[in-house]
């Protein structure tokens, strides 16, 4: 079999296996899944899926990195293109928004039990991976109103990190049934508000 077919067979198998673990993280969270909740739902033999990948974590990992890059593909394609700053805080806000009202479709439960339930090296370093990259994106948004002239350059990084420990916070509650829009939409505009704050 050519190269090329082997390398496009084995990247369709890899997929598979994403795809079909981030509906089992969906459905179970993290420290409820075994290696054959996984091999159930993509119908891959256990030798095939090991394959790939040699655990529950790793292929839990992947996933999250999967997402993340889709996840922020669109921003950073907005950042690139040098869209106005304030339509691109917009979409980011709505995009939050829109994961914390509806967090059954999302993979903060499973990252939370992942995180509180291994607690070696390897997590750690992942769990700093995590952090720098919503750090990075957050940073992105308001470096553009930056070169746009639209903010002061001042105490970014430190909003970045308001923007975060908001959200993720906002990403708790909703974890505990206690999020409401009305919650959402105020913390929003606290965020607004100290943007508002370093407006050239």
């Amino acid at each position: 079999m050519p190269r090329t077919t082997n390398e496009k067979h084995r990247k369709n198998k890899i997929r598979k296996i994403l795809e079909s673990a981030r509906i089992v993280f969906y459905r179970k969270g993290f420290i409820n899944v075994t290696m054959q909740d996984i091999i159930d739902e993509c119908r891959i033999s256990r030798g095939g899926i090991y394959l790939y990948f040699n655990s529950v974590d790793e292929i839990f990992q992947e996933v999250i990195r999967k997402r993340n890059k889709e996840k922020f593909s669109v921003l950073r394609k907005s950042v690139d293109d040098y869209e106005p700053f304030a339509s691109v805080l917009n979409d980011y806000l709505a995009l939050q928004k829109e994961r914390l009202l509806n967090m059954e479709n999302s993979l903060f439960r499973a990252l939370v039990e992942y995180n509180f339930s291994n607690l070696d090296g390897t997590a750690q370093e992942f769990r700093n991976m995590q952090l720098a990259g919503l750090r990075k994106s957050v940073l992105s948004i308001l470096s553009l109103g930056v070169g746009q002239r639209v903010l002061r350059d001042k105490n970014i990084p430190r909003l970045a990190d308001h923007f975060i420990v908001v959200i993720d916070g906002l990403s708790v509650f909703a974890l505990a049934g206690l999020l409401t829009e009305e919650i959402i939409d105020e913390q929003f505009m606290v965020l607004v508000d100290m943007i508002q704050n370093i407006r050239v």
